[in-house]
């Protein structure tokens, strides 16, 4: 069933590191302080809007650091972080290093006029294809340090914002300014367009928070932790649909991988499009963290759709249901194949720090590269899945596959074949 429930791990252990050490608390980065108010900057280019504030209000604030870098884009880039390897610490200094210079809006108004001089300049920076070089004056000087969020990257302290300045011409993708300008293109419809024309998700939930598609009556700011999962369930929903459409995969395949900490192992069956998933957070990692000395339990959360796919949110899993699920359907979609998927993620105390569900959506994607075994039968497959996990982290997955829906379903469905058989 969904839902969230414990397991007890006294006696888990994550390679030959104990996981019942204790949590740590989370560092702050290497960062500079704000010498003066006013300053030269460039953005990589990333705008926030924070969803802190009572609804309709919210907070957009434009992302840069407090002096103009050479290769800004490096402060802000998920390809960049994981193509160089970069480790959770190096990753919290470059977002720590940046100023979110915010104002107040409120999220209707991109529809009109509304939205006024700071809106329209975080509306260019936000759909402009390299770094934009800019002039910012805050109302006061502000110390950085980093807050997080489970769902969007850490942001550093917020800073008001008194005036900016965009000091050159921002260039933008002729697809982008296409969406923008036309009004009468669902924000669905959008998404989908700019993701056939292989703009990075990143790129594509900014330009949804910022209100730059949809129709012109529609138009609204959503805030970056909403838009991330936004843009994940719209791509999933249209590949869906078209994974609906091909064959059944032949045999029994399993995947393994993992990134900062991350790891993932994925079961695909011979079955019609369903996909469940388990997320089992181990103590000291970044959504169970062990106060003290106690050794703690295992956190679980688990989400499932079938074949007729969800009604409803999956707030168990909650964003990273979704930007799982991403990657499984590109790769579904590729091979030209359907499947019936079960995912058991592990988070480690290797992953101390929240980072976003960007990390989840790209630590998918490394284990889909991975060379997959293939089986003959459920069996092998499931027992050779239990291995793996045994000899990773001293866990039964047994614990977990007793709970499955999808195995239920799998084990107990009729199937058309068998009135022929």
């Amino acid at each position: 069933m969904e839902g969230k429930f414990v397991l007890p791990s006294h006696k888990l252990k994550y390679g030959k590191k104990d996981l019942s050490r204790a949590y740590q608390s989370v560092p702050q980065p290497k960062i500079k302080d704000v010498s003066s108010s006013e300053f030269f900057s460039n953005s990589p280019p990333t705008v926030f809007v924070g969803s802190k504030l009572k609804y309709p209000n919210v907070n957009v604030g434009i992302l840069a650091p407090p002096v103009r870098v050479e290769d800004v884009e490096l402060y802000d880039s998920h390809k960049r972080w994981v193509k160089e390897s970069k480790c959770i610490q190096e990753i919290l200094d470059f977002r720590g290093n940046l100023i979110n210079s915010r104002f107040l809006s409120n999220v209707h108004s991109p529809r009109g006029q509304t939205g006024g001089k700071f809106l329209d300049i975080s509306q260019e920076v936000g759909m402009a294809k390299k770094a934009v070089d800019m002039e910012f004056q805050l109302k006061k000087k502000v110390k950085l340090s980093l807050k997080f969020d489970r769902v969007s990257k850490p942001v550093s302290s917020p800073a008001d914002l008194k005036n900016v300045k965009i000091v050159e011409n921002t260039k933008i993708e002729r697809s982008v300014d296409k969406v923008f300008s036309d009004t009468d293109l669902k924000a669905a419809d959008a998404v989908d367009y700019l993701y056939k024309k292989q703009l990075e998700d990143q790129k594509l939930s900014q330009l949804l928070s910022l209100g730059t598609m949809g129709l012109g009556k529609n138009r609204r700011l959503v805030p970056t932790r909403w838009s991330i999962t936004t843009v994940d369930d719209i791509i999933g929903k249209n590949l869906i649909k078209k994974v609906k459409d091909c064959s059944i995969i032949e045999d029994y395949s399993l995947y393994y991988g993992n990134f900062l900490g991350n790891y993932y192992l994925v079961f695909l069956f011979p079955e019609v499009f369903s996909y469940e998933l388990f997320e089992m957070y181990l103590p000291g990692s970044s959504w169970n963290p062990t106060i003290g000395n106690q050794v703690g339990e295992i956190t679980v959360a688990t989400d499932y759709e079938s074949y007729n796919g969800r009604k409803n949110y999956a707030s168990n899993c909650v964003g990273g249901y979704y930007a799982a699920r991403l990657p499984l359907l590109e790769t579904l979609k590729k091979n030209k194949k359907q499947a019936s998927i079960l995912v058991l993620r592990f988070e480690t105390p290797d992953y101390w720090a929240g980072l976003g569900v960007w990390v989840v959506r790209e630590a998918m994607k490394k284990t889909m590269d991975t060379k997959k075994f293939i089986f003959n039968d459920r069996e092998s497959m499931i027992e050779q899945g239990r291995k793996i996990i045994l000899d990773e982290l001293n866990f039964d997955i047994n614990n977990i596959l007793v709970r499955s829906q999808l195995l239920e379903k799998i084990k107990t469905q009729m199937k058309l074949s068998s009135f022929f058989s």
